[in-house]
C-alpha cells in the first residue's frame, strides 16, 4: 500500500480522549463477568489486604490486558488509554497489578486454580466450549509440559531441564472433543529441572474434576507421553473413571511384547509419504501397526497392575546398522509402543494409533500461550509467575469461549486470530441520551461476528 498523502501533509497527535484500541473487551469481559469471574476470585482468594484488596477487579483487569494481548506487567499500560475508563469502572496502573501478584504465595496459587476451574465450567455453560459430544464419543484430555525460556538467575525455580534452555516448567492438561478446539482444564508451574512426571497424578485429578465441573457428557479418554508413563498418573486416571493412552519406553517387557508379535499381524497404515491403491483397497506405506495384550507396572502388586493393550507403529530404520537381510527386528525397524485401556471394540488397532497420535494437539496450545501471555514470565518471584500462568490459562479459555460465541468461522481460531479481529478493533465513543455508543470502524471485515459475539454477551438474563 502507498500513503495517499505526502510527508508535509500529514501530523500526528495523541490527544483524542473518546478513542479506544480494544472495543471487543467490552462483550468478552462483559462475558467475564457473565461468568463470574470477579465473584469467583473474590471468594476464593485470600490474598494479603494490604495488596490483595479488591482482588476480584484485580483479576479481571490481568485477564482483560492478556486476552488484548499483554506478555508482561509494563503492558497491562494498555489498559489505561483514551476512553478506557469510560467503558470499565477500574483501570489499575501496572504497578499495582504487580503488587497483587507478588503478594501470593503457594496456597494462594492453589485458590486461583480453584478459580481457573470454576470459571471454565461457567464458561461451558455460556458457549458450547467441548460441544455435544454423544455418550460413546471420546472426551481427550491430554497432557503435557513445556519450558518457558527465562533470562538470568533472578527467576526463582528456573534451571535447565529436558530441553537444555534455561526456564520454567509448565504443566498443563487441556481437554477437546473431535467438533472442538482444546481448552485449558488444569495447569501447574514447577522450577525448570523438574521431571515431567512430577506432580503429574494431581495434576491429572484435578483436571478429570474441573471436566466434571463442565457437564460434558462421553468418555474419557487421558493421552500423554512417556515422561508420563508411570502408576501414580495412570492410576490417578482410572481412578477417576477415564481411559489411558500413553506412550510406553522400550524397556525389555516391552521389547519381549513386540517380538512376540506375529509377522501377519502387521497393517500397513496411512503415514507420511502413503498412497492409496484402489484396486487393493489398501494403503501402501512403510508405516505398520500391531497390537497385543499387556499388563502394564507387572512388577508392581497385583491390585496396582493394570490390563490393556500395547499398540506398536513400526517404520523402517533409515540408517540401518547391519547389512540387508542379517538385521534383527530392532535394528531394520523403530518402533513406537503406547498403552491403551480402550477396548479393541471402541478403537481397532489402526483408529486407537491415530487418535492417540491427535496427542499431539496440546502442542498447539503450548505455541498459542507462548504467543500471547505466556512469552515471558514478569516476575523473579515463582508464585507471582504462578499465578501469571493461570491467570494466561484464564484468559486462554475467555478467548476460547469469545470465539465459540462469535460463530463457526471462529470456533476453532488460534487466541491470536480471534484478538486480532475481534478484540483489538479501534472505536470512538459517543454519548447520547446517558447511552454509549461504540463507532466502529466501517466495512470492518468481521464485523458479522463481532455483532454476534456482542449481541450475545450482552443479552438479557434468562427468564427464571
Amino acid at each position: 500500500m502507498l500513503v495517499s498523502h505526502s510527508p508535509a501533509a500529514v501530523a500526528v497527535s495523541f490527544d483524542e480522549p473518546n478513542l479506544v484500541s480494544a472495543a471487543g473487551l467490552v462483550p468478552v469481559m462483559r462475558l467475564a463477568e457473565a461468568a463470574g469471574l470477579q465473584t469467583l476470585a473474590d471468594e476464593h482468594l485470600s490474598v494479603p489486604t494490604d495488596k490483595g484488596a479488591n482482588a476480584g477487579l484485580k483479576l479481571a483487569a490481568l485477564v482483560a490486558g492478556m486476552v488484548a494481548g499483554a506478555d508482561s506487567i509494563d503492558d497491562m499500560a494498555l489498559l489505561r488509554h483514551g476512553g478506557m475508563k469510560k467503558l470499565f469502572k477500574v483501570c489499575y496502573a501496572p504497578s499495582t497489578l504487580g503488587s497483587f501478584l507478588r503478594a501470593f504465595a503457594f496456597g494462594h496459587v492453589r485458590q486461583l486454580d480453584a478459580v481457573a476451574a470454576r470459571f471454565l465450567a461457567n464458561l461451558a455453560a455460556r458457549a458450547p466450549l467441548l460441544g455435544n459430544p454423544e455418550e460413546g464419543d471420546f472426551v481427550f484430555v491430554d497432557v503435557d509440559d513445556t519450558i518457558v525460556e527465562v533470562h538470568g538467575y533472578a527467576k526463582q525455580g528456573s534451571g535447565y531441564g529436558y530441553s537444555g534452555v534455561r526456564g520454567l516448567n509448565a504443566l498443563l492438561a487441556t481437554a477437546t472433543t473431535k467438533d472442538t478446539a482444546p481448552v485449558v482444564l488444569a495447569q501447574r508451574l514447577r522450577k525448570g529441572a523438574a521431571n515431567s512426571s512430577r506432580g503429574a497424578s494431581r495434576l491429572v485429578a484435578d483436571a478429570l474434576s474441573a471436566l466434571r465441573r463442565t457437564g460434558t457428557a462421553g468418555r474419557v479418554l487421558v493421552r500423554a507421553d512417556s515422561a508420563f508413563y508411570g502408576h501414580p498418573a495412570v492410576s490417578a486416571a482410572r481412578a477417576a473413571g477415564a481411559e489411558v493412552s500413553v506412550t510406553v519406553r522400550l524397556d525389555p517387557a516391552v521389547r519381549r511384547a513386540v517380538s512376540s508379535i506375529p509377522a501377519e499381524a502387521w497393517t500397513t497404515i496411512e503415514y507420511t509419504d502413503a498412497v492409496f491403491d484402489e484396486a487393493a483397497g489398501a494403503w501402501v506405506s512403510r508405516a505398520e501397526v500391531a497390537e497385543v495384550p499387556f499388563t502394564a507396572f507387572a512388577s508392581r502388586k497385583k491390585a496396582e497392575r493394570v490390563s490393556g493393550r500395547l499398540v506398536v507403529r513400526r517404520i523402517p530404520e533409515l540408517n540401518p546398522k547391519v547389512p540387508d537381510g542379517q538385521g534383527t527386528l530392532f535394528e531394520i525397524h523403530r518402533h513406537h509402543a503406547f498403552f491403551t485401556t480402550v477396548s479393541a471394540e471402541d478403537l481397532g488397532t489402526v483408529a486407537a494409533d491415530a487418535t492417540h497420535r491427535a496427542h499431539a494437539v496440546i502442542e498447539q496450545v503450548h505455541a498459542d500461550l507462548k504467543d500471547s501471555a505466556l512469552a515471558h514470565l514478569p516476575s523473579g518471584k515463582f508464585a507471582a509467575n504462578s499465578a501469571w500462568l493461570v491467570a494466561a490459562v484464564m484468559a486462554f479459555n475467555l478467548a476460547r469461549a469469545a470465539g465459540t460465541l462469535a460463530g463457526t468461522a471462529f470456533a476453532r481460531a488460534r487466541t491470536g486470530t480471534i484478538r486480532r479481529k475481534l478484540v483489538s478493533v479501534p472505536a470512538r465513543i459517543a454519548s447520547s441520551a446517558r447511552k454509549i455508543r461504540l463507532r466502529l470502524p466501517e466495512t470492518w471485515p468481521w464485523q458479522a461476528a463481532w455483532e454476534k459475539l456482542f449481541t450475545t454477551a450482552h443479552a438479557p438474563p434468562a427468564t427464571a
